[in-house]
């Protein structure tokens, strides 16, 4: 039987007349997720081009330069030659092929590739004669060609490269041949003609698979997937003989691996009848459950796979891709290998391809359900057990499963525990891989019957010693995606798992395991730093250090150097003024330049908390109320920041409105006015205001409390405020002495304001020290103020020389004397 796209069950090759299926409709076309990834290949690849040709264009002309020469050389009669069978053989070879695929009444694919091709001679012709007319000399010319002698992009293999790559030449390799080799003389072409350079037919290139792969992807390829009539009538080839089949997985899941529950008539394998359950599916008794592999889905989540293959290590991963060939033959390698070793699974009763697009894994259906499915009354802690011995067969087979989750633990009809959904199994699997499963399975039970039944269950069978390696594993990063999803329900099962576990084996308790190789902050970080680089290195690169040196004022220099030793004193009054108990000034000192060094290992708004807090448990505090005191400076200094930065934004305009200069100052006031608003419309997502609540409520759990014991001494209270207003003076005086030491100057209220407002970027970044936020925001804010580029550069580079560079290495010293007296 074969099924159209409307739904109808007719009869096709190799399909008997007595095995219907009842299945939903296929759909008519599907979008390929290969086409996807390879659209998105595309743009990176162009931006890249991009990218690297605004870096270097002095190498990109001298390229261009070498080739003109280098053809100048050649036979004028191969050049010609090539010119003529290009410009002809461009355009003939893909019409040849289009003409071809008709005759084959393949029109559908032709048009697409048409539609895809017209789609690339519109923005080519439209980046050549009017974004270069338009602007020449301008953003596009010398960002990233570097003159207007060549064009952005080829006008005349664009169009046919977005042909060839929606029409699909896989397979035809005499047809690829033959257009890749004129779409190379055409290039060749260009290049001695110098109409075109070589960043120019790289970004032509990557342009047009971008334009004919997303093209298909957004139209849509006929489906290739075999109908579950193609799908039954296969097990033929098996030996067996079907008499019915239903799709299993239901008509929404069009993107999932496809299931099917088939009737057999009879098996005429010797002693394969007896073994053969009889099981029962929504649509009858199945004999086998085939697993259909569609090529079209090998890709499916290719993106996400090879996210995890860089982020973490290689072992905790399995292999990112694999052919369908591939595929079929290791999930077969490993159904025989469960069952040879000896755990309960459903049988392979065999594979076989379907085709070219698709290939069929049969098992022997057995009755039951998912473990997620299951009744509660159902999962007993015989049950459980069962599970664990299924498990420890693996274990000793040195099988990995590294799909643990609640749909790869079937719970039978008869009560016992089946292991199935192998497609991502591996043989011979190393120790980390095995502690690994070990960590997924303890959580997939743990989130169904609780972590104390999970770890009591499986101690018997497993031993402490098996469940104690687990525990440097159970982290979030190691789980399947799924089961991390699951995990935002629960916060603290990891935990608990781990305190079960320890309770068994007390000696078991170790760090969590080094999985990663970067975190996903690592990422933010190098994006910011390299944006940070951008803007600042070509400004540090145009200024004339030794010519700064000769004209700064060096009496403001030193004001600056004194404003910035004074903010460590302010600071020390800060943490001292939310301290009941008593702290030593000079010690205190200390501990901020200590943290100043830390600052550059540490975000800025981490650094500082953490060598504070572990100064005040040296010091006698409990780490409780260390917690809270230094909580308490924290909440006291973001509410003070909050209100003199909304205070001195008005200022600001009142001031310039007796100036009669607006402009500056409102842009500044309106840029404050819109990050609140920015930040009161995150607040009204639930998801971003629970994770702010949350990470409030971890800083200042405690805080109010120890806030009240501050209020009882206004001693206390006059130091701790003190010290914060004393802190924005600071380093507002040492910003405004930057200023005036390059002979900038600014109303004293929009200094504070700057001030205020690059602190709090850099507070939020999350590279040590704010670095490349702070510099960012501190240079455009100078300049919108009415400073110069060159001033304002020179002043922010000096202000960050003094209160974040130079006090490094006093800040080590002061870190390792602290620590020599076991003060940190």
């Amino acid at each position: 039987m074969t099924q159209t796209h409307d739904g109808a069950v007719r009869p096709a090759q190799g399909a008997t007349a007595g095995a219907p299926v009842d299945e939903p409709a296929q759909p008519y076309r599907i979008r390929r997720p290969s086409d996807a990834i390879r659209f998105a290949a595309s743009v990176v690849g162009l931006a890249a081009v991009m990218l690297l040709v605004s870096i270097a264009q002095q190498t990109t002309h001298g390229l261009q330069t070498d080739i003109a020469q280098g053809t100048a050389h050649a036979p004028r009669l191969l050049l010609t030659l090539a010119t003529l069978v290009s410009s002809f053989g461009v355009l003939a070879v893909p019409i040849a092929f289009g003409i071809e695929r008709l005759f084959h009444k393949d029109g559908m694919r032709v048009a697409i590739a048409l539609l895809a091709a017209m789609i690339a001679f519109g923005i080519t012709v439209g980046l050549d004669d009017l974004v270069v007319r338009a602007a020449p000399g301008g953003v596009l010319d010398s960002l990233i060609w570097g003159g207007t002698e060549t064009a952005p992009v080829h006008t005349d293999i664009a169009p046919v490269i977005a042909f060839v790559s929606a029409v699909g030449m896989a397979g035809r390799a005499r047809w690829q041949a033959a257009t890749w080799t004129m779409i190379g003389l055409a290039a060749l072409t260009g290049l001695t003609a110098s109409y075109a350079s070589v960043a120019a037919l790289a970004a032509t290139y990557l342009l047009g698979r971008a334009i004919g792969h997303g093209t298909l992807y957004a139209v849509g390829t006929p489906n290739p997937r075999p109908s579950g009539a193609a799908v039954v009538a296969a097990l033929e080839r098996l030996g067996l003989q079907p008499l019915r089949g239903a799709r299993l997985d239901g008509a929404h899941h069009a993107d999932e691996t496809r299931r099917y529950g088939v009737v057999l008539a009879s098996c005429p394998q010797e002693g394969y009848g007896a073994r053969l359950p009889a099981g029962r599916g929504p649509h009858g008794d199945w004999d086998v459950e085939v697993r259909v592999l569609d090529r079209d889905q090998q890709t499916a989540g290719l993106l996400y796979r090879v996210w995890r293959w860089l982020r973490l290590r290689g072992a905790t991963t399995g292999r990112t891709l694999r052919s369908l060939r591939r595929s079929l033959e290791l999930e077969s390698l490993m159904a025989y290998a469960v069952d040879a070793a000896g755990a309960r699974t459903p049988r392979l009763v065999g594979t076989c391809e379907v085709g070219t697009e698709a290939a069929l894994l049969a098992y022997e259906h057995v009755p039951g359900r998912p473990f997620g499915d299951a009744p509660d009354e159902e999962i007993t802690d015989e049950l459980l057990a069962d599970v664990w011995r299924q498990f420890r067969s693996l274990q000793a087979g040195r099988l990995a499963h590294r799909r643990l989750e609640d749909e790869a633990v079937l719970v039978g009809d008869d009560g016992l525990a089946y292991l199935t959904d192998l497609r991502s199994g591996e043989t011979a699997a190393g120790d980390l891989a095995l502690r690994l499963d070990l960590a997924q399975l303890l959580t997939t039970l743990a989130l169904r019957a609780g972590p104390e039944r999970a770890v009591r269950t499986a101690a018997p069978v497993l031993g402490e010693e098996a469940l104690g390696g687990a525990v440097p594993l159970l982290q979030r990063v190691a789980l399947s995606r799924a089961t991390r999803t699951a995990l935002r329900r629960h916060k603290d099962l990891l935990t608990r798992i781990r305190e079960q576990i320890v309770r068994l084996k007390p000696e078991t308790e170790a760090p969590p395991a080094k999985l990663e190789r970067f975190r996903p902050r690592t990422i933010v970080s190098i994006v910011a730093l390299s944006v940070a680089a951008y803007i600042v290195i070509p400004q540090v690169t145009s200024l004339d250090i030794g010519r700064l040196a000769a004209t700064a004022s060096w009496h403001w220099v030193a004001a600056a150097l004194g404003a910035a030793a004074l903010t460590y004193l302010a600071a020390a009054f800060m943490l001292m003024g939310f301290v009941p108990e008593r702290l030593p000034l000079g010690r205190t000192v200390l501990v901020q330049l200590a943290a100043s060094f830390v600052k550059l290992v540490a975000p800025a708004a981490v650094g500082g908390v953490a060598v504070n807090t572990r100064y005040l448990q040296r010091s006698g505090v409990r780490p409780a109320l260390a917690v809270a005191s230094v909580g308490a400076s924290q909440l006291v200094g973001m509410v003070t920041h909050i209100l003199l930065l909304v205070l001195f934004g008005f200022l600001t305009g009142s001031t310039a409105k007796a100036t009669q200069d607006l402009a500056p100052s409102r842009t500044i006031v309106f840029a404050v006015l819109g990050l609140g608003l920015l930040a009161g419309l995150a607040l009204t997502v639930p998801r971003v205001r629970r994770v702010v609540a949350s990470r409030l409520g971890a800083m200042f759990s405690g805080v109010v409390p120890r806030l009240v014991d501050v209020l009882q001494s206004p001693r206390k209270l006059s130091t701790g405020m003190g010290g914060t207003l004393l802190l924005t003076l600071a380093f507002t005086l040492c910003l405004d002495a930057s200023i005036r030491a390059f002979g900038g100057s600014l109303p004293w209220t929009t200094v504070v304001l700057v001030f205020l407002t690059a602190n709090a970027v850099g507070s939020a970044a999350p590279t040590p020290g704010g670095l490349g936020a702070v510099e960012g925001a501190l240079t455009l804010a100078l300049t919108i103020s009415g400073l110069t580029a060159e001033t304002a550069t020179s002043a922010v580079l000096l202000y960050r020389l003094l209160t974040l560079w130079l006090p490094v290495l006093p800040g080590w010293g002061a870190f390792a004397l602290l620590q020599r007296k076991e003060a940190l």
